[in-house]
């Protein structure tokens, strides 16, 4: 097990250029998918990205898991993006809830508009090309993760600053409620290999 610390906003590597992982099969890049995959669990995320344990490379990891207020076929299995970009980003916006592994020790929450559906493609861990298209918490995390290798904070895209509030109210007052869930929900899982 090699859990990392998760570096917190104001952190120079959040803002450094991340580099593009040429060699896919060097053991420093299967140490770093281990890093990353234990540091997500440690800490209960959804997803990490390599700049979060300062470790300045363009990949990143997701993996909503099952809980009580997430619903077995709302989860999706662990999956690794090595170089990742976005190709696809739908005209219809929703607002979700984001919290951030890099504000955790604030256990900061706010409301963040991006697009409803995304596709990315990226390599998985054996260097193999995929494109994987998504909506709800799966394709908020991907963009939320994205935005991490371009040095991107989620707190520079709160749609409503006002609204911003700690884990304990998040919990009390958004988590559960029916308005924010429903755009949560997971509709479109597409993975293609390439």
């Amino acid at each position: 097990m090699a859990i990392r610390e998760t570096i917190q906003i104001g952190h120079p590597a959040l803002k450094a250029k991340n580099k593009t992982i040429k060699d896919f099969k060097s053991k420093s890049l299967k140490q770093l998918i281990e890093d990353l995959r234990d540091t997500l669990y440690k800490n209960e995320l959804i997803g990490i990205a390599a700049p979060q344990i300062a470790e300045n490379y363009r990949v990143f990891v997701t993996e909503p898991r099952e809980t009580e207020a997430r619903p077995k076929d709302q989860a999706d299995e662990f999956r690794v993006y090595i170089n990742p970009e976005i190709i696809y980003q739908s005209k219809a916006q929703v607002i979700i809830w984001e919290g951030c592994g890099s504000v955790l020790h604030g256990k900061l929450f706010g409301p963040v508009k991006r697009p409803r559906i995304i596709e990315v493609q990226a390599f998985n861990e054996k260097g193999a090309k995929f494109r994987f298209k998504a909506d709800g918490i799966l394709g908020r995390v991907i963009q939320h993760e994205y935005d991490h290798l371009n040095g991107i904070e989620f707190t520079e895209k709160v749609y409503d600053y006002k609204r911003l509030m700690s884990l304990e109210h998040y919990l009390e007052q958004i988590r559960n409620v029916p308005r924010w869930k429903k755009p949560q929900k997971i509709t479109i899982k597409e993975y293609i290999s390439l």
